[in-house]
């Protein structure tokens, strides 16, 4: 576990395709979302586009789990299903499903539009309810680093 200003982050690697990682529930842990994600796909020789989207995913979600829930730690893990596929998954404690802002009804609103980038940038994502909350889960198309 490393300490930084309030972070209390747990990464570690879980095999040798997925990590998963605590972070609390704190926009100043958005950061090390980021860094977490470009450490695991570039250890597994991804990047390019495929980290650039991963990174923006994670951040979304995480920072859906940080804003709509009363969640102190949220887990993230990045796991490489498939040699085509890295999915990300984000847990927290709400039991509420998320929804895109254009199911909201808002088309003026001014925040509420990060998960229409998840949708954009993802092939397939979605969330299921669990005993402790919900995980929510996005599958992008990893490739290959060339």
């Amino acid at each position: 576990m490393i300490g930084i200003a309030n972070l209390m982050v747990e990464a570690a690697p879980t095999g040798p395709q997925r990590y998963s990682g605590r972070y609390t529930s704190r926009p100043e842990a958005l950061a090390r979302v980021r860094s977490d994600v470009a450490l695991y796909l570039t250890t597994w020789g991804l990047d390019g586009p495929v980290l650039y989207d991963a990174q923006a995913v994670a951040t979304e979600l995480v920072a859906n789990a940080i804003r709509h829930t009363r969640t102190r730690q949220i887990g993230m893990s990045v796991t490489r299903t498939r040699d085509d596929t890295v999915r990300i998954t984000v847990t927290d404690n709400s039991r509420k499903p998320p929804m895109p802002a254009a199911e909201l009804g808002d088309s003026i609103a001014e925040s509420g539009r990060g998960l229409l980038i998840v949708d954009a940038l993802a092939q397939d994502w979605g969330s299921k309810i669990v005993i402790t909350g919900k995980r929510v889960w996005a599958d992008l198309a990893a490739g290959t680093a060339e």
